[in-house]
């Protein structure tokens, strides 16, 4: 219990100290090896030997000596130090040490940075892990989690299923789009009611349930001239003329950059899709997947 006492209290700075004052046989020649005052460093000496209620070191005839109590603790402090240099190399062994696999699904052309951020840093962290990803409607990415299929899920969720973990990515905006040949290219509607009598592009399984709400609330979508499944397929029908299509704002910005694609809907009153990183908390522990999930966490708390 006393060492214990002794290890809790003592100031850890004393024994690097006096580590660089043993290694250079001098106290002046250690003060500025560590680019620091000579008093500075002989006070930092007499503490520890306060501490210890030993004499660590004296000047004799022959210049600067250990006694035998500073001869066992420099001896003690070279193995500190060697341990301590030791840490990077040990810590980069664990991260080479976990393999396996990482399952992931997410909804298609999911435009989210702080997804990319957090793969391409758990990449970095762990190499040796091979990273799977598919891409899915948002209801097979549930069910995938549920059948242990998959590790982790990426998609919207309006009702959350009290098995399974919800951890919030970010907000998904959608508007509506219309392509160069459409005759609302280039012009200003702001109210969702002047677009319920134009033809929409439709996606289908890939629709999640609050755009869903939003087309039927203002009645959008009853003119239907095309559909796809797939969100490329139907920006490539937007594009062309078509018909309007409600497309993810990130997805359909390099289009709207190009000129060939037109948001209309300009305001604040348009559809947003939570999206959520979807774990099942009752699979079988996965290393990889906590260390994935946590480097999607860190930044947040950072933020």
């Amino acid at each position: 219990m006393r060492d214990l006492q002794f290890a809790r209290n003592l100031d850890w700075n004393l024994l690097k100290f006096f580590h660089e004052i043993a290694n250079a046989r001098s106290v002046t020649r250690a003060a500025q090896e560590l680019n620091r005052k000579q008093p500075a460093l002989s006070l930092a000496l007499r503490r520890l030997e306060e501490r210890l209620g030993v004499t660590l070191c004296q000047r004799g005839p022959t210049g600067f000596e250990l006694t035998e109590e500073g001869r066992i603790l420099a001896e003690r402090c070279r193995d500190f130090t060697g341990a301590i240099r030791e840490i990077p190399a040990r810590l980069s062994d664990v991260k080479a040490e976990i393999r396996g696999h990482l399952r992931v699904m997410l909804v298609s052309n999911l435009v989210a940075p702080a997804l990319d951020d957090a793969i391409a840093a758990f990449h970095a962290k762990y190499p040796a892990v091979e990273l799977i990803v598919e891409v899915a409607a948002w209801t097979e990415v549930v069910n995938s989690l549920i059948q242990h299929k998959i590790d982790v899920g990426i998609s919207p969720s309006r009702v959350k299923r009290a098995e399974l973990a919800y951890l919030h990515l970010f907000t998904e905006i959608h508007r509506p789009y219309c392509g160069r040949p459409h005759p609302l290219f280039g012009k200003a509607v702001t109210e969702p009611a002047d677009l319920a009598v134009e033809a929409f592009v439709l996606t289908g399984a890939d629709e999640g349930d609050e755009l869903t709400q939003f087309r039927l609330e203002h009645g959008l979508g009853r003119n239907i001239a095309g559909m796809s499944d797939h969100l490329e397929e139907a920006k490539r029908l937007a594009v062309l003329g078509v018909g309007l299509c409600f497309l993810p704002e990130g997805y359909a910005q390099p289009e709207v950059d190009a000129g060939r694609l037109w948001p209309l809907l300009s305001g604040s009153n348009v559809p947003r899709n939570n999206m959520f990183v979807v774990t099942d908390p009752q699979s079988p522990g996965h290393t990889a997947r906590d260390l994935f999930i946590a480097e999607i966490v860190e930044p947040s708390r950072a933020g």
